[in-house]
């Protein structure tokens, strides 16, 4: 890769005989390129692409098929830039998170999440003007259509808040079925409505697990204020909502909004690719984030914490891990992203401490956690890995002191992440950033073969399981009717006129004397 003029990069060179060579010096020539050399000695010129920010580079192998006649191999797309965005910086490495060039920390301390929202949506923080016009649209959009609340009588007591989610937000696009996603003002609608209808079905949906009546949002209710009084609210007494308590979601909800193209993000901008409707795309998002291993990741270290009970028990714990003993791991440590200490992690730290003491709350699990974290950093195996508190760390504990059930974690998350998410798809659509998300796979299974006839299909081994035998209902063998001959030689797929039963293609008829014909299941498939 050439640098600059007089200076050349190295691409590593793989073990399957792909190499690269430098460039040689051209005054003439502005563009960075690398080589790349294939092992049949033909040469590759891939352009380097650079950020408008920070120190990393791209190769751009969008053409690489075109060019080369060969993909990339990328699980999880590890080192992958999947699009262009200006929302959010993340610099791992130095443990930088910057919402449209604003550190992530600042905002917490010094703006709204309503700023904040208005501000990952158009790229600048709002004037007074802006503001209150913002502030306006969103507070009429907080009202859900009487047929989509509706749709919470059909869930089950009990149901996981997340699964609710998941389907009442997918329902809204048969609500709003008439957006276009190239109309300006649709997209900004479609955006407004979900950063307002979002926290309104969380609520919903919690209300409805627990069976408590919904309530409605108040309009003299900030974001932060409306979340807690229609979480915990009866129409049995006032409601006075904690203005510590709407600090906390406040920085939490500031905190979560977006995280560049994470798994849930990806996934929203793939549906998106499509053309498919917003409030389908923001559902995908939804089930997504669902995972232990993304938004349920706060849930699983409360686990963690409450499994080791007491901080006298941690360094046992730590042993464990580093012995890799089965079933224990270390819970809201690492980032795929950062190798240094999380940032929006810092300050979660240091706002839980605060949240507790005020609300004069004494969770046990904080002087564990704090215990760990020490233990931790202070161990060079887990220093040495780059493991250090991520922002789920503490975040649980914090919304445990507030009255948050553990089921409700993860869907706290996706009713912060909405506001990235149809920020990112706003982006998307605007900027025409539509070729459809479609990547390639490495196959490793068999090569093409004849299909087994005849006979050939008798003496084949099912790699599945051996043959079962079916009949009606639960039954383990069945007599069909008629006679045995006069259903093994019937035609599969054909209804005997006599009987109401339907030999299909997949089963194989075995005649026996004694019981008649029996059905034997072929393969699964």
């Amino acid at each position: 890769t050439r640098c600059g003029s007089n200076c050349f990069c190295f691409l590593r060179r793989p073990s399957n005989g792909l190499s690269a060579t430098p460039m040689p010096a051209d005054t003439e020539s502005k563009k960075d390129v690398a080589v790349l050399r294939l092992p049949d000695g033909k040469e590759v010129e891939i352009p380097i692409r650079r950020p408008t920010y920070g120190d990393d580079y791209f190769l751009d192998l969008s053409t690489l098929y075109r060019d080369a006649g060969c993909f990339t191999y990328d699980p999880g797309f590890t080192a992958t830039a999947s699009c262009e965005s200006a929302i959010t910086y993340i610099d791992g490495g130095k443990g930088i998170c910057l919402y449209r060039g604003y550190p992530v920390q600042d905002l917490v301390e010094q703006s709204s999440s309503e700023d904040v929202a208005f501000l990952l949506l158009t790229g600048e923080l709002p004037t007074e003007e802006q503001r209150s016009h913002f502030l306006e649209e969103v507070k009429n959009h907080r009202l859900v259509h009487e047929r989509v609340k509706a749709m919470f009588q059909n869930f089950t007591l009990n149901a996981h808040p997340m699964a609710i989610m998941v389907a009442v937000v997918g329902g809204l696009s048969s609500i709003f079925s008439e957006l276009d996603p190239f109309n300006s003002d649709h997209r900004w609608l479609a955006c407004t409505r979900m950063i307002a209808k979002i926290p309104v079905l969380a609520c919903m949906a919690y209300k409805t697990s627990i069976g408590q009546p919904i309530m409605y949002p108040k309009a003299n209710l900030s974001f932060a204020e409306n979340f807690l009084y229609m979480m915990f609210a009866t129409p049995m007494e006032e409601y006075v909502v904690n203005p510590v308590a709407a600090k906390a979601i406040n920085a939490f909800m500031i905190l979560h909004m977006d995280h560049e193209q994470n798994a849930s993000t990806s996934t929203v901008r793939i549906a998106g690719s499509s053309q498919a409707n917003p409030y389908a795309c923001i559902a995908a998002g939804v089930a997504s984030l669902w995972g232990p291993a993304h938004g349920g990741a706060n849930e699983a270290v409360i686990a963690m914490l409450e499994a080791i009970g007491t901080k006298d028990r941690v360094s046992q714990f730590v042993a464990d891990v580093k012995a890799k003993k089965a079933g224990v791991r270390l819970m809201g440590f690492g980032h795929r992203v950062y190798k240094n200490y999380d940032p929006r992690a810092r300050y979660m730290k240091r706002l839980v401490a605060e949240v507790l003491q005020e609300l004069g709350v004494n969770d046990p699990l904080l002087e564990v956690a704090q215990e760990l974290e020490r233990t931790a950093l202070a161990d060079e195996y887990f220093t040495s890995r780059k493991l250090y508190p991520n922002v789920d760390y503490y975040s649980g504990i914090m919304l445990r002191a507030i009255g948050i059930p553990t089921s409700m974690f993860t869907v706290m998350f996706a009713m912060a992440r909405t506001v990235g998410w149809v920020s990112q798809w706003k982006e998307m659509v605007s900027e025409g950033q539509l070729r459809i998300g479609r990547p390639r796979q490495l196959y490793n299974g068999v090569g093409q073969r004849e299909y087994p006839v005849g006979a050939k299909l008798e003496g084949r081994d099912s790699p599945c399981v051996a043959p079962t035998i079916l009949g009606r209902e639960g039954q383990s063998r069945q007599t069909l009717s008629g006679s045995a001959k006069a259903a093994a030689d019937r035609p599969r797929g054909s209804v005997p006129p006599t009987s109401r039963w339907w030999i299909p293609s997949c089963v194989r008829v075995n005649v026996r004397e004694d019981v008649g014909a029996e059905v034997v299941v072929q393969d699964h498939s």
